[in-house]
């Protein structure tokens, strides 16, 4: 069935605008999951889901509660020889600040220029709402999905998904599927066909300096004793050569090497790199040997995010700080252990850490690893003919530099893989002032969802 003649995108499409609508109600309850003041509107929120996925037809609706922010679910299930997908989206933003630089209300959505803006239009509640309509209207239009269904729509991604594991050990049963069809993780490129295949994990360590039992008089000490600060830059500095090339021992000793397919997409992939450091101000500098590129979505990577100690109020004080303080992160890639990149981290700081200095690790946040999802995976090959429908282009196969837990976890806890099918952009700012998320992706995601469920009937996913 071809999209001029199909039942179910002609009734999305003439209910195009009451969907904007149902995504408008979404986008007008303030799920900030990091804020507990908003632990009213994520009840809301969660309340209006349930009722919705229970308006379309879908049973065993209810709560997952894993000791955080509950997940959302329902399924369909009587599509029987027919694999069953996982449908996942989430209805937490992240904050709003400042609220001063939004042109509009953060949560009053508002169209302008074919754009609506509102916080989590993109990130992503736009994507999540097309999913979910989409499953409802093959119930009312043919009464039946071309595949099984489960939807998953979890409330703390923005927050680093911490109750997730939890709530896949304590329901393991009731999610086991074939594979995951995520709203999150969207396009690549408005006018190239791009199909994800997979992203970076990530983990974090913070840590301490300390070199005297309290902050000294400058006047009094200065020239003569250790500077918490001065050492904490020391320290931070050997992390990375002059280059920009990580310089921890076996840091990326385990990552993949680049296929062939890999970097032939990558470098087909359009990107201006003049216009990629000149948009935000910054000058190139990474590993050598590899394209900008590549570096932001194949290799792994070490940052410093934030360093702090002494004295930051307004004004001058004369001391010599006893106390610094640091976080950083890394990316890592496939084949990458993440708690053994920070492992080799912490390793690094304790080797470099000069005598009369004291090191302590404070914190060593969760781990993910990266996803992958094989390029010849049935959920790649479906995504692939739906796109050259829509635009008439082979799709070019990208990864994500950033990290989206579910895809790790629901691998390894799961053994599934997962397909992101959204339809945000990267140029609509998620996470920032005037977020938004383009009208025309609306029809089109509708269009693409029905013809992706689909292309899935008959499939075996691995």
């Amino acid at each position: 069935m071809t999209p001029g003649n199909d039942a179910v995108i002609d009734a999305l499409l003439a209910r195009e605008g009451e969907i904007v609508e149902r995504l408008n109600a979404l986008l007008r309850i303030p799920t900030v999951g990091a804020d507990p003041a908003c632990a009213g509107a994520m009840q809301q929120a969660r309340a209006l889901l349930v009722s919705r996925l229970e308006s379309f037809g879908l049973e065993n609706v209810q709560l997952l509660d894993g000791g955080g922010e509950p997940a959302v679910y329902g399924e369909w299930l009587h599509a029987p020889g027919q694999p069953t997908y996982m449908i996942y989206g989430h209805y937490d933003v992240q904050p709003a600040d400042p609220i001063d630089a939004w042109t509009s209300p953060p949560f009053e959505p508002t169209v302008r220029d074919g754009c609506l803006f509102a916080r989590g239009a993109s990130d992503v509640k736009g994507s999540t709402t097309i999913a979910i309509e989409t499953v409802g209207q093959f119930l009312a239009t043919e009464g039946a999905c071309p595949v099984n269904i489960k939807i998953f729509l979890e409330g703390e991604e923005e927050t680093g998904s911490p109750s997730l594991r939890a709530i896949v050990a304590k329901y393991r049963d009731l999610l086991r599927s074939d594979g995951v069809l995520s709203a999150d993780g969207g396009r690549a490129s408005r006018t190239v066909a791009t199909v994800n295949t997979g992203a970076r994990g990530n983990a974090k360590l913070e840590f301490s300096l300390c070199t005297a039992s309290t902050d000294l008089h400058s006047g009094r000490y200065g020239g003569a004793v250790r500077n918490a600060l001065h050492e904490m830059a020391r320290l931070v500095a050997t992390l990375h050569d002059d280059a920009g090339n990580v310089a921890v021992r076996d840091f990326d000793i385990d990552a993949l090497p680049l296929t062939g397919r890999q970097r032939e997409d990558t470098a087909a992939f359009p990107f201006d790199e003049n216009a990629f450091f000149e948009d935000v101000g910054a000058s190139p500098a990474g590993e050598t040997g590899y394209t900008t590129r590549e570096r932001i979505t194949l290799r792994p990577a070490l940052d410093v995010n934030g360093m702090w100690g002494g004295y930051t109020g307004s004004g001058s004080k004369t001391v010599i700080p006893a106390k610094a303080h640091a976080k950083l992160s890394v990316r890592v890639v496939a084949g990458q252990d993440p708690d053994r990149v920070i492992g080799a981290v912490r390793q690094h700081l304790e080797h470099h850490c000069p005598s009369g200095v004291t090191l302590t690790i404070d914190h060593i946040g969760g781990a993910s690893p990266a996803s992958t999802l094989a390029a010849d995976s049935p959920m790649v090959a479906a995504a692939e003919r739906v796109l050259l429908t829509q635009m008439g282009q082979r799709a070019i196969h990208v990864r994500l530099g950033a990290s989206v837990p579910i895809t790790a976890i629901f691998q390894e806890m799961l053994g599934i893989g997962t397909l992101m099918f959204g339809y945000n952009l990267p140029d609509e700012p998620v996470h920032a002032p005037d977020e938004f998320f383009r009208m025309e992706s609306i029809g089109l995601g509708l269009k693409g969802w029905t013809l992706l469920l689909r292309e899935l009937r008959g499939t075996a996913p691995r």
